[in-house]
């Protein structure tokens, strides 16, 4: 399919590590962005914005972050295991100190050789508007190319489909049309 072919070329060299330290990738946050010092001359830590692929998340921290967005709660004992099963679960903390909070997720399933679809794509409303989704989006798709992974798909609600497309994603691409089966 030329079409994924030519929006995955790419020429950037890419990390091939599995497993990920919890700041693999980090970004300045918008505002309190650099250090500072105090009065005694010490540095006050930063706030920095963190990227993690490491599984280890607050089932209850993700929850409060859709509920912040207004997503429908979904059963804990269920996205436990929808994260369990995923290819890549991919997480955006704001640190202070060492304090961190989750401010942004997203999650992709794969055949693990040629497809993905992400999921779940969640930031925080504190933190939209601030390229931080972009930021995100674009951490998934690196760590899926990292993987060889080809084709990328997700589902995306109407009002955000300007954003995936800033990203490159297009609606039914050379044609092709996704088909749904539901139970009755």
């Amino acid at each position: 399919m030329g079409f994924w072919k030519t929006w995955f070329s790419t020429s950037e060299a890419v990390a091939t590590n599995k497993t990920t330290s919890f700041d693999e990738m980090s970004v300045e946050a918008t505002g309190n962005s650099s250090p500072s010092g105090d009065a005694s001359g010490t540095t006050r830590s930063a706030e920095r914005i963190v990227f993690s692929t490491e599984r280890d998340i607050d089932l209850y921290e993700l929850e409060e972050l859709c509920d912040a967005v207004g997503w429908s709660r979904r059963p804990i004992r269920k996205v436990k295991k929808a994260i369990e099963h995923s290819f890549l679960v991919a997480s955006m903390w704001q640190v202070r100190g060492n304090k961190r909070r989750l401010i942004g997720f997203a999650r992709a399933t794969s055949d693990h050789a040629f497809n993905a679809t992400i999921w779940d794509v969640v930031v925080h409303p504190d933190f939209q508007g601030q390229g931080l989704g972009k930021a995100l989006m674009k951490y998934v798709l690196k760590k899926l190319r990292s993987e060889e992974i080809s084709n990328v798909t997700l589902f995306a609600d109407p009002h955000v489909l300007d954003f995936y497309r800033s990203l490159g994603f297009m609606s039914d691409p050379e044609g092709i049309k996704g088909m749904f089966w539901y139970p009755h």
